[in-house]
């Protein structure tokens, strides 16, 4: 029902912008969104003498997502309305460059409503009642609280003004932005998220209700949703790619580094049936011998069903 991508590209100067996002709920929309992402690069392009074309510093900061931090979305509408406000990633702009945050998500929650009242109660006046932009004004308050807490201790400290934003950067402590954001949030979700200065991270609910796997190596950080996506992709093993915990955040700071980190105790595991089984690509093996051990498990109950009569039984798969 409707795609979107985000770029963040690290250590523009001002002047600059360092995030792009395009959304689609056309009738392909991914095929939408890759191509109004190149109509847009090429327009910049054709902007440029033959030179500059090949000069990666120049194209960064004239091109559109010509940058190295990327957050992807595809959209299955729950409710009747599909327009492109719904499509993630969902952009929260400000001019501090810490304080940005593009977020995206598979995600239902059960306590909007109580989520909504304490951002009232806080002194906000969202724009709207929906659990996208719930979850974006609650992240977003307590970055806002991270950036606060940290120019105050580094300016009492002596650092000049340049000296704090460098130093917010590179010290941004993104699990207890979450820890604090997600303390009361009850339901199934991985949300995905990209601050400004280029640090990412994925955050998965404490029952484990929705799936999340990963990928790093010397190159690049990977999260998805699904284990063969990213086998396609990089060609790598199934013992590569592993899933993030239920209760924990992947984070991947903006120099690279890459790690797993509890934010919300787990609770019993829950995995949603049918995005473990049914939504899911049949070429994950954990899944094929899950569906296997599930067609194991009925079978008692069919030769029930059937008394035994195979011989004038019709077997058909259910898609």
């Amino acid at each position: 029902d409707g795609a979107g991508i985000a770029c963040v590209k690290l250590d523009l100067e001002p002047g600059f912008p360092f995030i792009d996002c395009q959304r689609s709920i056309a009738q392909d929309p991914i095929k939408d969104v890759m191509y109004k992402c190149e109509k847009l690069a090429s327009e910049k392009l054709q902007e440029l003498d033959g030179g500059l074309r090949r000069n990666g510093r120049i194209l960064k900061h004239r091109v559109p997502f010509t940058g190295e931090v990327f957050l992807g979305h595809v959209r299955y509408g729950t409710d009747s309305d599909n327009s492109e406000d719904r499509c993630h990633p969902i952009p929260h702009e400000n001019n501090w460059m810490t304080r940005n945050l593009v977020l995206a998500g598979n995600f239902n929650l059960t306590n909007v409503d109580e989520l909504f009242s304490e951002l009232v109660e806080l002194g906000q006046h969202p724009r709207e009642k929906s659990d996208t932009i719930t979850l974006l004004e609650n992240i977003s308050h307590f970055l806002d609280k991270e950036n606060n807490d940290l120019y105050v201790k580094y300016f009492a400290a002596g650092h000049g003004m340049q000296d704090c934003f460098r130093l917010i950067a590179d010290n941004i402590n993104v699990p207890r932005i979450l820890r604090q954001a997600a303390a009361h949030w009850d339901g199934g979700y991985v949300i995905g998220g990209l601050l400004g200065h280029g640090d990412a991270f994925a955050l998965r609910d404490p029952s484990g209700i929705r799936p999340a796997f990963y990928y790093v190596d010397e190159e690049v950080a990977v999260v998805a949703s699904e284990r063969p996506v990213i086998q396609s992709v990089f060609g790598c093993g199934v013992d590569e790619v592993r899933e993030i915990g239920p209760g924990n955040a992947l984070v991947i700071k903006r120099d690279g580094t890459v790690f797993q980190e509890r934010v919300i105790d787990p609770l019993p595991y829950r995995g949603c049936t049918f995005e473990r089984i049914y939504f899911s690509r049949g070429g994950d093996a954990a899944i094929y011998r899950e569906r296997e051990r599930l067609g194991r498990n009925l079978v008692p109950e069919v030769l029930q069903a059937l008394d035994g009569d195979l011989e004038n039984a019709v077997f058909g798969f259910i898609p």
